[in-house]
């Protein structure tokens, strides 16, 4: 199913200023299907669900320092995706347990960190903060895999 998602501004790079207001982004399965304004996303896929955010939308980060403790090496993996970070340094996925468990949540593990970015065609990976800095919701490789209530 296609859904688009939409925010208070979209920001498709992060060092990107201002939040772009009225833009959306529209994902089909793991891929970014298109980025623009949400009432041109709306005619063009006039079938999608529309998430609407509070927050600013943009690209999901990646987690640079240790994972979080956790009892388990999967809920290490989702404390990283409450964070709004969809990859991880592989120097910090350390055990075979991690690895595993981040491949199974479709976290990207990375030998170094990298600059992110939304755009068409990409892998769709996007979180939404709200003026706090606290992450709304993630959305891993089109999966929502974090919402906050």
């Amino acid at each position: 199913m296609l859904t688009i998602h939409a925010a208070h501004g979209l920001r498709t790079a992060w060092d990107a200023e201002p939040p772009i207001k009225g833009s959306a982004v529209a994902v089909q399965g793991d891929r970014v299907a298109a980025v623009g304004p949400l009432d041109e996303l709306r005619e063009r896929f006039p079938g999608a669900r529309v998430r609407r955010w509070p927050g600013v939308l943009g690209p999901a980060l990646v987690h640079e320092s240790a994972l979080p403790e956790a009892t388990s090496a999967r809920e290490q993996v989702h404390a990283v995706l409450k964070s709004g970070a969809t990859a991880i340094l592989e120097r910090y996925a350390d055990t075979a347990e991690l690895r595993a468990a981040a491949a199974r949540g479709g976290v990207a593990v990375l030998p170094h960190t990298r600059p992110t970015a939304i755009v068409a065609t990409g892998r769709a990976d996007l979180a939404v903060f709200d003026e706090a800095g606290a992450c709304v919701a993630t959305v891993c490789a089109g999966r929502l895999v974090h919402r906050r209530r």
